[in-house]
Formats: structure tokens, C-alpha cells, sequence
């Protein structure tokens, strides 16, 4: 989800966290992952792919992703889910929805 308020066209520096838990909703330790990924889907279906960072140790289960020029392109209703790869198995966030307005200008 986006922490910085309202997502406008061509941002950049939002940022966009997600947290892993298992079926049980207890946060999952995420520091050994060696896969940290953000799925974005556009308005349109499309699939953005973002590595993501931890967002402090990983032991929070949060990871995040920034962004950076174009990739909030589309004007519309988006999702985003968090993806990791640990040694044991592999997780999903819940999938957050968010909209990216117009700008003026």
C-alpha cells in the first residue's frame, strides 16, 4: 500500500510497502528471502515487476518498493502485492488497492 497519501500520475519517491504473513496472520521473518518482489497491476491488466527492499531487518515481514520516473503511468485503479522467496517457502501479501489520480498539469 502507499505510504506517502494520495498517488498522482508520474510520481515519484512513493513509496509502497507490504507486509508478510502467514495463514495465520502472524508476521513472517522475511531477513533470509532471497526473492523480494512488488506486482503492481495497472487500470489495463498490465504487470509491473519491482525487486523490492526491506524496509528496516526484514524480521517486520515488510518490504517496499519507490518509485522512479514512469512507473505510475496510468491513470486509474491499481493493485499491488508483495512476493517473497524464503529457504522454507514462499509467501504473498494481501493484495492493496489504491488509486493513481490526474494531475492539472
Amino acid at each position: 500500500m502507499p505510504v506517502n497519501g494520495q498517488v498522482h500520475k508520474l510520481d515519484i519517491g512513493t513509496v509502497f510497502r507490504a507486509t508478510i504473513k502467514d495463514g495465520d496472520g502472524v508476521v513472517v521473518d522475511v531477513s533470509g528471502a532471497s526473492t523480494k518482489t512488488l506486482y503492481f497491476r495497472k487500470p489495463d491488466g498490465t504487470v509491473l515487476t519491482k525487486s523490492a527492499s526491506f524496509t528496516t531487518s526484514g524480521t517486520d515481514g515488510k518490504i517496499q518498493w519507490t518509485t522512479i520516473a514512469n512507473d505510475l503511468d496510468t491513470v486509474g485503479d491499481w493493485v499491488v502485492q508483495g512476493y517473497v522467496v524464503l529457504a522454507s517457502g514462499t509467501w504473498h501479501s494481501s493484495v492493496y488497492q489504491f488509486k493513481v489520480v490526474g494531475n492539472v498539469a
